[in-house]
């Protein structure tokens, strides 16, 4: 018989699997499209102008101690939570990198360098991985997480 505790956290590992799965599907799409921005000034300037076209912002840090960064994070969070954009902490940066960066193999690396913060934009059609990751957010705010947070898996 299989402790519950067990049975619970395996549960939950298989959720944020699929969640991060749904998550760089999403952010490779996004991109494809044109509908991803990257970079904290990038995506500061966006929100100014456009906030209305923001449907996610992915906020990805692996290091906590980089207090210049965290308090950019805080004035993207409250400017997001203010104007209802889905917001979603991960750490996996290196994957990020990995997976964003290969999309367009001519593009140069300083293109794709800040993946610190991330705006998806109007992608079409209500992209079926927006939903899930979406529908992830939700949960985590109803368990009191005010920023959900999600730990993308190295391959």
């Amino acid at each position: 018989m299989i402790p519950e505790e067990s049975f619970g956290a395996s549960v939950l590992e298989k959720r944020m699997h699929s969640v991060g799965l749904a998550l760089e599907e999403l952010l490779v799409t996004a991109q494809k499209q044109d509908c991803l921005t990257m970079g904290i000034y990038e995506s500061a300037q966006l929100l100014n102008a456009d906030p209305d076209s923001v449907v996610l912002c992915v906020l990805a840090a692996d290091n906590e101690d980089d207090v210049a960064l965290q308090i950019h994070f805080t004035l993207l969070q409250s400017f997001c939570c203010d104007s209802g954009i889905t917001i979603l902490r991960v750490s996996g940066v290196h994957r990020l990198q990995r997976l964003l960066g290969a999309v367009d193999a001519n593009r140069n690396q300083t293109e794709h360098g800040d993946l610190h913060c991330m705006l998806v934009t109007n992608p079409q059609a209500d992209h079926c991985r927006l939903q899930e990751v979406g529908t992830y957010c939700q949960e985590s705010r109803r368990l009191d997480q005010w920023v959900p947070e999600l730990v993308l898996q190295e391959r």
